[in-house]
């Protein structure tokens, strides 16, 4: 018995760094740190939080895991040198696995906020999945991305002392910050999306519309945050605002020969003003 144990460890040992890299450690971890912070800023307190921290950390990662496992001949077909599916180093049977492992520990983790906070979390989760499942190669390719970042903010407020919904412009914001996080993360990727037959919305509306489309979107988070809630705009709200309308227009300006990532850096720097801005509110969500 002490043989096979050892023998375990010494597999799993052996698979941790590759389950490390394949689990979209930087976008899980973005991910969990902005849903946090938001916890705090909305006045979950710290067992809360920590709550939020632990059962969002778990199911970003198995969304993670299951996209590799679902993209291993697609990643195979392209040589993606970054993905251990890919390079063999890592099984899509044993990343499939991990998925599931971290999808069983989301369960307990999200109901610790609350029952029904817990089933928003849940749902955000499943659109993560159908997303990699289902919805990742059609037209609505967006739609679990608006479900999944728009149902964040509920999971916030449904687990405060006295749980309430979130206020419209969170959740709007939420989804437009979802969907541009979606055509944003696509963008770099879209020429190799399609010659391996993944045509999801901006795979078919292709790169030159999506350059503009990625901060748009953001640019369009940023205004709901700045115009819905009510009471006076502060001064560092108006500061973002136009600093990233500046970023939103300069980054898809940029010479095509320049840099092809330029849209792409952009979308992510108004993605991170629309966040602060989110989080400059966060005690007005409820």
């Amino acid at each position: 018995m002490s043989l096979h144990l050892s023998d375990a460890l010494a597999r799993t040992t052996h698979r941790a760094p590759a389950l490390m890299r394949s689990c979209h450690l930087e976008p899980a971890v973005a991910v969990t740190v902005f849903v946090t912070a938001l916890a705090v800023a909305a006045g979950r307190g710290g067992a809360g939080s920590t709550a939020v921290f632990a059962a969002v950390l778990a199911g970003q990662l198995s969304v993670g895991w299951c996209n590799d496992a679902a993209d291993a001949r697609r990643d195979t077909v392209c040589g993606r040198t970054d993905k251990p599916v890919a390079t063999g180093e890592l099984s899509p049977r044993a990343a499939a696995v991990a998925a599931g492992a971290a999808l069983g520990l989301c369960v307990p983790l999200s109901l610790l906020s609350g029952v029904t906070a817990g089933m928003a979390h849940l749902g955000m989760v499943a659109a993560g999945w159908t997303y990699n499942l289902v919805f990742k190669r059609t037209a609505f390719s967006p739609l679990p991305y608006a479900v999944a970042f728009g149902s964040l903010p509920a999971f916030i407020t449904l687990g405060l002392p006295s749980p309430s919904w979130p206020a419209w412009w969170a959740v709007v914001a939420g989804a437009l910050l979802g969907v541009g996080a979606h055509v944003a993360n696509v963008l770099p990727d879209i020429e190799g999306d399609l010659a391996t037959g993944v045509r999801g919305l901006p795979q078919r509306l292709g790169r030159t519309a999506c350059r503009w489309l990625a901060p748009s979107l953001m640019l369009a988070a940023v205004g709901v945050l700045v115009m819905g809630p009510t009471g006076a705009v502060g001064g560092w709200g108006w500061v973002l605002a136009v600093a990233a309308g500046t970023v939103a227009v300069a980054g898809p300006a940029a010479p095509s020969g320049v840099s092809n990532r330029w849209p792409f850096r952009a979308a992510i720097v108004v993605a991170g003003m629309a966040v602060a801005q989110l989080l400059l509110r966060g005690s007005d969500m409820a």
